[in-house]
């Protein structure tokens, strides 16, 4: 996690790495009848920021939180979804038949209705064995349900999350079912926080990369995701199926940052029973800022984070804020707009 300290008093502000924003305070004392002396005190006030998106915590849930990963529904009957724009980082891989899944992992804030609830599959393995925590699925293939039992997570599905999970029967079965995080993340038992994911700057910090208007993940079989540069938000507005992807909530998903990962699928793109590669290395392409970096992620083994790095072998850093992580087939294309003047 990230340490900001902010000297105010000395109007100096000095970025330290990684877990707390320190502030400051100054008192000036001591006025004699004959002699002035300035003494300046400090008094240094600490707010924690959440792991997995890099934003103040002065309260430090995250730190008292395990991660909870819910695997969600992407189809078209499962929109509008519950919770999504309060996950901390949204992976959206590739299952059966070219459609995608999400991974929506939560620590800094919870909901009490997240879903629709979906199936395990091998991907979700790779997805969460750098965090740990949660799992919660609707169920699954049993070479899927083999693979996810080897990860340090403690798995929830229908058979075991008791009340946590529920039915909504105003939609049709299986968009229907429901995780309650809140009761979730009571069910876990001892906390394990998260390390982060990412490299986080401050959102003062100048942007880098190439102005992007908006672009588009060019996903097959009808999920081709298109994100557009929100000035006002600082974020990228999500369509999908042609229309703006609103939460059942009526908020507009809009992450601060996302990143496309080039991955080769195991056993093929689509084909059942495949697996995103994510050890190892290839292109990346961050958003961030309304900019772009090209780069590549690297992953040495499967319990370490991925590192994105630019042509130069720099860290590419995001802005403070919800992340999505685009696990796109190798050989598949994003399509990158410039801003419209």
């Amino acid at each position: 996690m990230r340490r900001f300290l902010i000297l105010t008093a000395a109007s100096v502000a000095l970025v330290v790495g990684a877990t707390t924003v320190a502030v400051a305070d100054t008192t000036t004392t001591t006025n004699e009848p004959t002699t002035s002396v300035a003494v300046t005190t400090t008094t240094v006030r600490r707010v924690y920021v959440a792991p997995l998106t890099g934003l103040p915590d002065p309260t430090r849930i995250s730190k008292r939180r395990s991660a909870l990963t819910i695997k969600m529904d992407n189809t078209w009957a499962a929109h509008p979804q519950y919770g999504l724009n309060k996950a901390d980082v949204v992976y959206e891989e590739i299952v059966e038949g070219g459609i995608t899944r999400l991974a929506a992992i939560f620590n800094s804030r919870l909901v009490a209705k997240v879903g629709p609830v979906r199936s395990v599959r091998r991907t979700d393995r790779e997805i969460v064995f750098p965090i740990g925590g949660l799992f919660a699925f609707s169920g699954g293939a049993q070479y899927a349900l083999a693979s996810i039992a080897t990860a340090p997570v403690k798995v929830f599905n229908q058979s075991n999350a008791g009340g946590a999970m529920f039915r909504d029967f105003t939609r049709p079965p299986p968009h229907n079912l429901f995780a309650n995080a809140f009761t979730l993340m009571a069910m876990g038992g001892k906390a394990h926080p998260p390390r982060p994911l990412f490299t986080y700057v401050p959102r003062s910090s100048p942007a880098k990369g190439a102005p992007v208007g908006s672009f588009t993940v060019n996903f097959t079989a009808g999920y081709a995701t298109t994100f557009q540069w929100n000035g006002r938000t600082r974020s990228w507005d999500r369509s999908i199926f042609g229309y703006p992807d609103l939460t059942a909530d009526h908020v507009r998903v809009s992450p601060t940052n996302v990143i496309v990962m080039n991955v080769n699928y195991k056993g093929g793109v689509g084909v059942e029973g495949s697996e995103a590669v994510l050890t190892g290395s290839g292109p990346a392409e961050v958003f961030s800022a309304g900019r772009l970096q090209k780069g590549r992620w690297f992953r040495s083994r499967i319990g370490r984070a991925t590192a994105y790095r630019s042509p130069s072998g720099k860290v590419i850093a995001l802005r403070p804020g919800q992340t999505w992580v685009e696990l796109l087939a190798t050989g598949y294309t994003v399509s990158v707009y410039a801003p419209k003047r």
